[in-house]
């Protein structure tokens, strides 16, 4: 039988994953959304829980755009007149002229020349990063970035890498100073938020460490910055850790559709000549298809919502919302990492509470997503939660009591 061996091996992988407590496990089937109602936000339905209801505590979905009766109604717009799909990739016939106006949105959004689609933001960052390194490339990246932009780190070839610790921008600066000279391009990679912490880079610092070192590199330092969990989450108006740390544009800005503006894809914003670039060279560009044109409609009416008063105010609730669970956590005895993005971390560090706490959440209809030893270090066990703005009060007292009752 082909595959036999092969099967054997890769069963016992699976199995030494979940002795070691690191596989993912079986994935929740969600059947059913029951709409916000009563003082109470969104539930949901699972396979296997019959008419059981859960609270969504572990959703990218900051602004609850995915629910939004406009940017449903869009979609079905999109592909009632364009068709499900794209039919081709971007380069052959799949490129609409919804695809080229949401494009135009984002770029203005982010006071920048062009922007482009992807059908990932994971997609983005491989196929912006690889293109972009020589062998005469410098990588400097944050030592918490996310797995994409490590994996595009390994899939390039530069002459050197260099990883510095968390938001330490003196290590920073002891990598540009040791590569220049002998590196002729530098390319500074930092998340805008951590995803995993909910803290944001230090972004007026990256850029000012980026000028100072951009002389002595012939191709110069070049700053990227995914900020997928901060852009329309983050910020007085959505635009991200940029705004937040008034820092000023980074070079080149990756962002999604698939977290707070509630869709799926994602894009890369920055100057004419990089998007034409990448354009030529950006294999997930070239040879996969794009999103649909019901997302691409559907996107665009999220991005202007988040760019209207209702967007704003989505925005405040939103940050009204995680500064009430932060002080709940504090008055029920949790630590947490604060700050104003809705990514809200338990620090239980505890591996068995961990598990434990998430657990007990479940049974009391609650979906968070633990984070226990070996994932993380011993002692720094946490549970993310991530708060959602067509979350209520309600549904924010109901978890901080059911934490406060937790007999653990």
């Amino acid at each position: 039988m082909p595959m036999d061996r092969l099967n054997g091996l890769l069963d016992r992988h699976v199995a030494d994953l979940e002795s070691a407590g690191t596989a993912k496990g079986r994935e929740a089937v969600v059947t059913g959304v029951v709409p916000a109602a009563d003082g109470r936000g969104p539930r949901f339905r699972l396979e296997g829980e019959g008419d059981r209801d859960f609270i969504r505590l572990n959703s990218n979905s900051y602004l609850g755009l995915g629910l939004h009766p406009a940017v449903i109604h869009a979609e079905e717009e999109g592909s009632q007149a364009y068709g499900a799909g794209p039919g081709a990739v971007r380069f052959i016939s799949g490129t609409y002229d919804v695809h080229v106006e949401l494009e135009g949105a984002l770029a203005a959004f982010h006071g920048r020349e062009a922007a482009m689609a992807f059908s990932s933001a994971y997609a983005t960052i491989v196929s912006t990063i690889v293109p972009l390194i020589t062998s005469e490339t410098v990588v400097v990246s944050d030592a918490l970035n996310h797995n994409c932009i490590i994996n595009a780190m390994r899939l390039a070839r530069p002459k050197a890498k260099a990883i510095y610790a968390h938001n330490d921008m003196a290590e920073l600066r002891d990598a540009l100073e040791a590569h220049a000279g002998s590196a002729r391009r530098a390319l500074v990679v930092t998340d805008g938020i951590f995803s995993m912490r909910g803290d944001h880079a230090p972004l007026a610092e990256v850029l000012e460490l980026c000028r100072a070192f951009d002389d002595r590199y012939p191709e110069n330092v070049v700053s990227i910055v995914d900020d997928s969990h901060g852009v329309g989450a983050f910020g007085l108006t959505g635009r991200g850790v940029e705004e937040y740390t008034a820092s000023g544009p980074a070079d080149v800005l990756v962002g999604t559709l698939g977290k707070a503006f509630g869709v799926n894809g994602g894009y890369v914003t920055g100057s004419s000549a990089l998007v034409g670039f990448l354009r030529e060279s950006s294999p997930m560009y070239i040879y996969s298809n794009p999103i649909t044109p019901g997302e691409a409609k559907a996107a665009r009416t999220a991005l202007g919502i988040v760019d209207s008063d209702e967007g704003r105010a989505l925005l405040s609730r939103l940050r009204g919302l995680t500064r009430r669970f932060e002080e709940g956590l504090g008055r029920v005895g949790i630590e947490t990492i604060p700050g104003e993005h809705p990514v809200v971390p338990m620090m239980i560090r505890d591996t068995d509470r961990t598990r434990d706490l998430v657990r007990y959440l479940y049974d009391h209809g609650v979906l968070v997503t633990g984070l226990a030893y070996p994932v993380v270090p011993r002692g720094d066990e946490e549970i993310r939660t991530q708060i959602n703005a067509d979350h209520t009060e309600g549904d924010i007292d109901l978890v901080l009591d059911l934490l406060d009752a937790y007999p653990g």
